[in-house]
């Protein structure tokens, strides 16, 4: 797992609490996720629903977050969050348990080998968007790995995001 140093990650933390009480950054990130959900029902690649994609090192992947995403997920989570050294700790019997609010990397990864080159184009085109929301709405713009994302966010004190 990628670290952050004890000063990125209370950097982090904070620009994410700020992202996180601000109901439009939570609707900027929901209308990415729209348009990734049409391009997604128009191309239609396979998900078999293996769960291997969220174990992330048996499959040779990491899943990488934005402020602006953790911001959103941190808006809606779930009241506990689960830490895991290996693996996504929301992934439970091969599903995830957090689907509905699944940052970006998990929304536009598919094991269809037929997709490759879609996901990388798709990737870059969306990961460009939430990148440029970042510069527009002036949310620091982190690019952090999962679970040390949900560790900085745990490590913070629950009162200090919205329940």
């Amino acid at each position: 797992m990628l670290k952050l140093s004890e000063e990125d990650r209370r950097a982090f933390g904070s620009a994410v609490k700020i992202a996180a009480d601000r109901a439009e950054v939570g609707r900027a990130i929901a209308n990415v996720y729209l348009a990734l959900g049409d391009a997604i029902e128009l191309r239609k690649p396979v998900c078999k629903t293996s769960g291997r994609c969220c174990r992330f090192e048996e499959f040779g992947h990491l899943l990488l977050v934005t402020t602006m995403e953790m911001a959103a997920f941190v808006r809606n989570r779930p009241a506990a969050i689960p830490l895991a050294d290996v693996g996504c700790p929301f992934q439970v019997d091969k599903l995830c348990s957090v689907h509905s609010i699944r940052p970006f990397g998990c929304r536009i990864f598919f094991c269809d080998e037929t997709a490759a080159d879609w996901q990388k184009t798709q990737y870059e085109r969306f990961h460009a968007e939430i990148k440029r929301l970042h510069d527009e709405m002036a949310v620091p713009y982190f690019y952090v790995e999962w679970r040390e994302a949900l560790a900085a966010i745990a490590a913070a004190s629950e009162s200090e995001y919205p329940s």
